[in-house]
C-alpha cells in the first residue's frame, strides 16, 4: 500500500512540475542552435552556419516590412548591423512550411527579437506572438514614434496585411 501512494506522490509532483514549467513564459522545451551569421535575408529571416550547413531562420513571433513596403531597408540593416557575422544562438520554437527555423535569436544576453520590435524595426505578429515583453516593446517604441512608428499612418501597413494584396 505505501509503496503505491509513494507512486502516486511522485505522479503528482512530476505532473505539477510540468503544468509550472508549460506556464512559465519563457520556458521552452525547445533545441538550441548555434552558429554564425553569414546572411540577412530581410528584417526578419537570416542564415546561419551550423554544423558546416547553412541553416535558415525566421524570427519568431515577430514580422519585418516586405520587400518593396516603406521601412524595408531600414529593417534589414538594422538586423544586419546587430548579427552579420557574429555568432549567435536561437531557441528554437517551432517549423514553418518553408522548413526554416522559427526562434528566438540571441546575440550574447541581447534577444535580438525584442530589440527589432522596441527600436521599430518589425511588427509583433500578433497571429503568433505569446511573448508579452514584445507588446509592452511595441507599445513604447509606438508611444516614442521610433523606427516604423514615425512613418504616416497610412503607410505604416502591416507586413501580413501588406502581402494579401501585394503577393499573390
Amino acid at each position: 500500500m505505501m509503496k503505491k501512494i509513494t507512486i502516486i506522490l511522485s505522479l503528482l509532483n512530476t505532473s505539477f512540475l510540468l503544468v509550472v514549467l508549460a506556464a512559465c513564459e519563457n520556458f521552452s522545451f525547445s533545441e538550441t542552435h548555434e552558429g554564425k551569421v553569414v546572411k540577412v535575408l530581410d528584417g526578419d529571416s537570416l542564415n546561419i552556419i551550423q554544423q558546416g550547413k547553412e541553416v535558415r531562420i525566421r524570427l519568431a513571433e515577430i514580422d519585418a516590412p516586405e520587400h518593396g513596403q516603406p521601412f524595408w531597408k531600414q529593417s534589414r540593416q538594422a538586423l544586419e548591423s546587430y548579427v552579420s557575422d557574429k555568432n549567435v544562438s536561437v531557441e528554437e520554437f517551432d517549423r514553418d512550411q518553408y522548413g526554416r527555423i522559427v526562434g528566438h535569436v540571441y546575440l550574447n544576453d541581447t534577444w535580438i527579437n525584442g530589440k527589432l520590435v522596441q527600436q521599430g524595426y518589425a511588427y509583433v505578429y500578433d497571429r503568433y506572438a505569446v511573448s508579452k515583453k514584445l507588446h509592452e516593446y511595441q507599445a513604447q517604441a509606438e508611444k516614442n514614434k521610433v523606427g516604423i512608428w514615425k512613418l504616416p499612418e497610412k503607410q505604416r501597413i502591416k507586413p501580413w496585411d501588406w502581402r494579401k494584396t501585394n503577393l499573390k
